[in-house]
């Protein structure tokens, strides 16, 4: 058997067992497709990263991302630890990561003393919209009325920038009381086929006040019942409410996992560009444990 060591960090908080976990292999050389999905789905967590050397010299790493039944091409915690635990290997502050999705470039950040601060991905794709779902439909999915669904700034619509979600705004008060309801995606996922075959990531956000968000991510189909903190739907967010204004630029704290008792911050920001509007998101990470695996 070969041995693989790996490390675990809390994403998108500063304490201990808060945040969204991650566990990261350094170096997965010599793993296979199927030893990187099982070992995803022997952790258990919303996501498992395997590091590789880059196909591009010019690169720092190939990035693998699974989480309990799929590899992804993109997601937001993953990298976000990921260059937190790779932070060594930055030049001039930057790493970058080959991807699926594309390249996702991670900024270092250092205090004065060289003491980690946070790590910043941008991600690797320009806003992108699709389909709509009807308000009815997505309220039976988690638990809500449909009045609670809130269609003035925006109407639930998929949107992504590496990585698809289902995204709608909630009452504010309406968002501690969502609950995923397994049959109702079940469903709805039957009738509503723009995320893919039986997938429906649903993120939901309310407003927090100026430049503040609240956020649940729920995606029990791919084995998440509720995600403590989602970077990669953070990002389509800002994107997407950029795109409703005339600004050029935007920042805002997102607020995830409270009712988890996992509160996470993440700090995310949108831009236009010739490409289009780009969005990006950092926070701080934990580590936790170290630890060999074999398989």
């Amino acid at each position: 058997m070969a041995r693989y060591d790996f490390v675990t960090l809390d994403v998108f908080t500063d304490t201990r067992f808060g945040g969204n976990p991650l566990a990261v292999f350094p170096d997965a050389r010599g793993m296979t497709d199927a030893q990187m999905q099982s070992l995803a789905s022997e952790f258990n967590l919303s996501e498992t990263t395997f590091v590789l050397p880059p196909e591009d010299p010019a690169n720092t790493a190939r990035v693998r991302i699974f989480n309990r039944t799929a590899e992804m091409p993109f997601a937001g915690h993953p990298n976000v630890g990921t260059g937190w635990a790779v932070a060594g290997w930055a030049e001039n502050g930057m790493l970058r990561f080959e991807e699926i999705a594309g390249l996702v470039e991670v900024r270092v950040v250092r205090d004065e003393e060289g003491e980690l601060q946070q790590t910043i991905i941008a991600a690797p794709q320009p806003l992108t919209l699709g389909a709509e779902m009807d308000p009815g439909l997505l309220a039976g999915c988690v638990g809500l009325d449909a009045a609670d669904i809130l269609t003035t700034t925006h109407r639930p619509m998929v949107a992504s920038v590496g990585n698809s979600f289902l995204i709608a705004e909630v009452a504010p008060e309406a968002l501690s009381r969502a609950v995923p309801d397994l049959e109702r995606f079940r469903a709805a996922a039957a009738s509503f086929t723009a995320l893919g075959p039986n997938r429906l990531p649903i993120y939901l956000h309310a407003d927090a006040g100026p430049g503040q968000r609240r956020a649940r991510m729920f995606s029990p189909l791919s084995g998440t019942i509720e995600d403590a903190a989602t970077g990669s739907a953070a990002t389509p967010l800002v994107a997407l409410l950029l795109s409703l204004t005339d600004a050029e630029e935007g920042r805002w704290d997102i607020t995830q996992g409270v009712e988890m008792g996992r509160p996470s911050l993440l700090r995310a920001a949108a831009w236009r560009a010739p490409s289009g509007i780009r969005a990006s998101v950092g926070g701080r990470c934990v580590p936790v444990l170290e630890g060999v695996a074999t398989v």
